[in-house]
């Protein structure tokens, strides 16, 4: 694991919250056809060919499910959202980022070239015995997983018991918001929770912006994490709340942008990768 992020982002800095509203034009919500899909009018940028190694790249992880609850899986929300945050992390800070984000599998021995990976909606996760050990040995040497967008007792019991077998020593700890994750870019005030798009708008009058799951209490975000020996956070688990729709969704609704995106996904999210490549 290359560990030469923290000169690079070591004056990484919000430049202004306004840029966000170069919101993008609607896109479709899920391509299937992952390995050829196009930018889906996101714009690109080039890449300083000098630094094409110390560039950023989003890596979303492809992995199996038990059975698809409620559809989607690895591939929710793909491949808008990451485009999106790509663009935003380019435009925000002074981290070189690829604007071709790319998809692995825990098996794959390229997993140890980026220190930053993605799994979402990990309600029905199950990981093969090769992904196990590949996933603590990628998590001991400095890297660093976030996982987002999945809400109640059942989905989080199941990432519970799977993320036990990387780590059967190791317990999720919820993140206190004293920790610098939440302030290291952005200073937020509050752990932030983001409903999906549809249970915003229908959610709008009432203020009830969770998703709700049968017999869980899901108004309330949980961040939760696992630490190292040194303190250092190795998974950053975002619980009851969506942070991908946030970033996928930002071009479909002024006010969901306004209040979502722009409040709350891209900051905790900037926030997140920050931290995650400066530790």
């Amino acid at each position: 694991m290359k560990k030469n992020w923290k000169l690079i982002l070591a004056c990484s800095v919000l430049l202004a919250s306004t840029v966000l509203v170069l919101a993008q034009p609607p896109r479709g919500r899920f391509r299937r056809d992952w390995q050829s899909a196009g930018r889906g009018g996101v714009e690109s940028w080039e890449i300083d060919s000098k630094f094409v190694k110390d560039t950023f790249t989003f890596v979303r992880i492809k992995y199996d499910s038990a059975g698809y609850r409620r559809g989607g899986g690895w591939a929710t929300d793909f491949r808008d959202s990451e485009l999106n945050f790509s663009l935003r992390l380019q435009q925000l800070t002074t981290l070189k980022v690829n604007p071709e984000p790319i998809v692995l599998e825990l098996s794959d021995p390229k997993l140890f070239e980026y220190p930053f990976i993605y799994i979402i909606e990990p309600g029905d996760l199950m990981f093969h015995e090769p992904e196990v050990l590949a996933l603590r040995k990628y998590l001991d040497n400095g890297g660093f997983l976030m996982v987002d967008d999945f809400w109640g007792d059942e989905e989080y019991e199941n990432f519970y018991r799977e993320l036990k077998r990387v780590f059967p020593n190791r317990e999720p700890q919820e993140v206190p918001l004293e920790h610098e994750i939440f302030h290291c870019v952005y200073d937020l005030k509050e752990k932030p929770q983001l409903p999906s798009i549809q249970s915003a708008w229908n959610g709008r009058q009432s203020g009830v912006i969770w998703e709700p799951r049968y017999g869980s209490d899901t108004s309330i975000p949980h961040y939760k994490a696992i630490f190292d020996d040194e303190g250092r956070i190795m998974v950053f688990i975002c619980h009851n709340t969506d942070l991908g729709d946030g970033w996928e969704r930002e071009g479909e609704d002024p006010w969901y942008f306004e209040e979502f995106s722009v409040k709350k996904a891209y900051p905790m999210g900037i926030n997140i990768v920050t931290y995650a490549m400066t530790h």
